[in-house]
């Protein structure tokens, strides 16, 4: 486990990151975690007091990580841009498993479920975390239609959720 104080950070303009609020983790911290990695992995742990669970932490370059600091994490921790907050982190090796009516879904659609198979773990839970994250039914069913469809358009998370937004703007 590492344990250290960080300043909450903000991209100001880092292409698809731009806007996302973050904690760096040094190459140091990193290499106690899960030494000689350069791709994303997870952790659990707390941020002062509010627990997390596969978290990713995603490679920025010279053995530096960030760990997007989201809306669930600014709302426990009450914590926002320029606040100091203690992070208490450890490797979390468990895996995630898309819920059994994505899973469903996704096979009713050979392409897309070949392209979701295709995906790096890491970006697979990406649409599963999107999808188990919904509070209703109603937005369960619609976040598995997109997925569906993007993924059978050969888009992965990124691209079908800034492809939304355009949509919608």
């Amino acid at each position: 486990m590492i344990v250290f104080s960080e300043i909450i950070s903000k991209f100001k303009s880092n292409k698809e990151k731009t806007g996302w609020s973050y904690i760096e983790v040094s190459k140091r911290q990193a290499e106690k975690l899960k030494p000689g990695t350069r791709v994303s992995f997870r952790v659990k742990g707390l941020l002062d007091n509010f627990p997390i669970q596969k978290a990713a932490l995603l490679p920025m370059g010279d053995g530096k990580f960030i760990l997007p600091f989201n809306a669930a994490m600014r709302k426990g921790t009450k914590k926002k841009e320029g606040d100091k907050i203690k992070v208490q982190f450890e490797l979390d090796e468990r895996t995630i498993t898309p819920s059994s009516e994505f899973t469903r879904c996704l096979k009713d659609d050979p392409r897309a479920f070949a392209f979701f198979n295709s995906l790096p773990k890491s970006h697979q839970a990406y649409f599963s975390k999107w999808i188990d994250s919904a509070k209703t039914t109603l937005t369960k069913t619609n976040r598995i239609t997109m997925a569906v469809i993007a993924l059978g358009s050969g888009r992965g998370y990124g691209e079908m959720i800034r492809a939304n937004k355009k949509v919608k703007e």
